[in-house]
């Protein structure tokens, strides 16, 4: 989710931290209010930071969540999950999308231009 989505959705945010709470997650980051926020990351030749939507630990091993619903800028969306993606696989943790019902096909359709191979959670 891109920085404006962030605010419109904060029920969906909390909706998924408590999925990942009952999975066993600990350690968990999210930018929602009583939450340490996760590391941001600046892209370098402009003022645009990605910001995990949510970081977790599990078995010793970090997962980053990214939560996909609808957007406006599709394509800030992309670079946001092609980095991440990019991210995760050099230091070897997981990058997940979690998604919900009325965003599916817009979650698949995303994943397909990316070429990426993942199956979201759908909550």
């Amino acid at each position: 989710m891109i920085a404006q989505d962030k605010t419109e959705n904060e029920v969906f945010l909390q909706e998924t931290l408590a999925y990942l709470e009952k999975r066993g997650f600990s350690n968990i980051k999210a930018d929602l209010e009583g939450y340490e926020a996760p590391k941001s990351y600046l892209k370098k030749g402009s003022d645009i930071t990605i910001t995990p939507d949510i970081v977790a630990e599990k078995a010793g091993r970090k997962h980053y969540f990214e939560i996909s619903l609808k957007s406006e800028k599709p394509k800030l969306l992309k670079s946001k999950w092609r980095f991440l993606e990019v991210l995760t696989r050099m230091k070897d943790h997981r990058f997940k999308i979690v998604t919900r019902r009325g965003h599916y096909k817009f979650t698949q359709d995303m994943l397909d231009d990316l070429n990426l191979d993942k199956n979201p959670i759908k909550l």
